[in-house]
């Protein structure tokens, strides 16, 4: 069990999304950062979907009331276990009565606490995600509270103290970044409806994440993009990384917690792959972006899945191995 000593402004369960119901009006939910999500699930032997604590800005305090194997990954809070500095990204065996603490904010915006054997909160609609808005899901249907515990399910093995960082040759886990690379977009349903200076404008020059930005979608202040003429339109679905332009001309990059259906025109969408460094903004943050073809985005998230189960078999191949494998 994990008892929750401070909550930090949002720490929510997520997977990998509730998907299949938008047609029922249901959004997805899920991790904002869906590559440190399976990361962390990955480092600890876990099911890539099972649930993270995904942990925005400024961490919670936790403590352990029981042995744990947990990794941390995603944007730098400067973690310390009892005190002592963590490592990102690599396997942390926790002793029971050891408190857990974030601090200083180096980079990013969200980091994901994975614990072995997943945490125990009953799927909805077969997802374990907090629907914030709505109100359901992951723990209580809400972010953690000061006093909440959270159970953990029982993982079949336990593991010995391990090396402090990864073996020679194990690839570092740094921390994403929407930038200095642009995001790169393919063209919306309606990028042909808005003038050439408007699609030259959003491939060309910068923008910066507004203030009121969440995890239903970013709203970024920049140059203006105009339609060619008014355009009406009725709603229709959309997607993560889906941009929307409503009539203020200030585009509206739509995240985890989006609606299921959307009425503005739509100019472009953020390719798969860049989508973990754009969940890692914050408001101040400039973006750039710049075009892609849909036969590069599928190499690309290939390219990614091919690195990802080669990671899990890596890892799982070093968490059976004598040395690092123990009884308690």
């Amino acid at each position: 069990m994990i008892e929750v000593l401070s909550p930090g402004p949002l720490s929510s369960l997520q997977d990998l999304g509730r998907h299949g119901f938008q047609r029922y009006g249901v959004g997805p939910a899920g991790a904002m950062d869906e590559w440190s999500h399976r990361l962390a699930n990955l480092l600890v032997g876990n099911a890539l979907d099972a649930a993270t604590l995904e942990i925005t800005l400024l961490g919670p305090t936790l403590r352990f009331h029981q042995p744990a194997l947990i990794a941390i990954t995603g944007a730098d809070f400067t973690p310390r276990l009892d005190e002592q500095p963590v490592a990102l990204g690599w396997p942390l065996r926790v002793v029971a009565g050891s408190q857990l603490a974030f601090g200083r904010r180096r980079c990013g915006a969200r980091a994901y606490l994975a614990v072995r054997g997943g945490y125990a909160v009953a799927p909805v609609m077969g997802s374990r995600s907090t629907a914030l808005r709505a109100g359901f899901g992951g723990f209580e249907g809400r972010a953690l509270r000061k006093g909440d515990r959270l159970t953990v399910e029982p993982a079949r093995e336990r593991y010995a103290p391990l090396p402090p960082g990864p073996p020679a040759g194990f690839p570092p886990m740094d921390c994403p970044s929407p930038g200095p690379a642009p995001l790169r977009l393919l063209p919306g349903q309606q990028w042909a409806a808005f003038s050439t200076t408007a699609q030259q404008r959003l491939l060309g020059e910068a923008y910066v994440v507004h203030r009121n930005s969440d995890r239903m979608g970013y709203r970024l202040s920049g140059p203006a993009l105009a339609l060619v003429a008014p355009l009406d339109m009725v709603s229709e679905p959309v997607a993560f990384g889906t941009v929307q332009v409503p009539p203020d001309g200030q585009p509206i990059v739509l995240m985890a917690d989006r609606q299921t259906t959307g009425g503005y025109p739509k100019i472009a969408s953020v390719i798969g792959v860049d989508l973990p460094r754009l969940a890692q903004a914050i408001p101040g943050d400039t973006l750039c972006f710049t075009a892609s073809t849909l036969a590069e985005a599928r190499a690309l998230d290939a390219e990614r899945e091919l690195t990802l189960r080669r990671l899990q078999r890596e890892m799982t191949e070093f968490l059976e191995t004598d040395e690092c494998h123990a009884s308690i």
